[in-house]
């Protein structure tokens, strides 16, 4: 198969072991499920990814780093579970899995699994968003809004919609259920390479909160802010952040 297919069908798959996880450990503690969701879903991409593509290197955020990636010229960037709290309370479908891949310097692929949600979003083919008449909305944390969004949502006289993870506000920007989501707070390159590259596919504008290319497979792997906005809202969004 294709690294399209492969992103897609492993985080996928790795989405359907997190949903049996949380079934078995439904009467543990949070933090177990937590635990245990972390290490059995990067577990599993780690297997997967040596079987199915042995000369890539690969960075997960549950892995040790390996200085060799920076040599590679193929990189798989992987966040095995994105929105850990969000997975560790029952109900809540907020929560992803990421699975990108960097060639030569760019996002070539990508995949975000909502799990609960029954979606995949996969490369190289997804639809651009529907049309929303509305004010802009901003997809922001549930918990603490951050300063930059709300500027955003001034400049902007739009609106703020709470969710949980990375992975989700990026996917319900590429859905359509919301317009832009800015984040200058600290993330690390798992966090955004497979949104990235899905929202990219979507036709959805992606930078820096300064307008600057996201950069990926650095030998830094924070990657402290990022804009992924609907492109008619790009020149605005960064006029506010800049």
């Amino acid at each position: 198969m294709n690294d399209h297919e492969l992103a897609g069908q492993l985080a996928g798959q790795a989405g359907e072991l997190l949903l049996a996880v949380r079934d078995e450990l439904s009467d543990a503690t949070e933090g177990e499920r937590k635990a245990a969701g972390d290490k059995r879903s990067h577990d599993f991409l780690m297997d997967a990814l040596a079987r199915e593509r042995p000369e890539d290197a690969v960075l997960s955020e549950e892995g040790a780093d390996n200085p060799v990636r920076l040599q590679a010229r193929r990189v798989w960037i992987v966040d095995p579970l994105d929105g850990t709290r969000e997975f560790s309370e029952l109900g809540r479908d907020d929560w992803a899995v990421h699975v990108a891949l960097w060639e030569a310097g760019e996002l070539v692929a990508g995949a975000v699994a909502l799990p609960a949600q029954g979606v995949t979003l996969a490369t190289p083919a997804v639809a651009f968003p529907p049309a929303y008449s509305g004010p802009p909305r901003i997809v922001v944390s549930r918990t603490r809004p951050p300063a930059i969004a709300l500027q955003v949502r001034d400049h902007l006289d739009g609106s703020l919609v709470a969710m949980g993870s990375a992975g989700a506000k990026v996917a319900a920007v590429v859905q359509g259920l919301a317009d832009v989501y800015v984040h200058a707070g600290g993330q690390y390159e798992w966090d955004s390479a497979a949104p990235v590259a899905v929202a990219r596919a979507a036709g959805l504008h992606t930078s820096r909160i300064d307008g600057t290319p996201l950069e990926y497979n650095r030998a830094d792997p924070l990657l402290p802010d990022l804009v992924v906005c609907r492109p008619e809202y790009a020149e605005a969004v960064l006029a506010a952040t800049g």
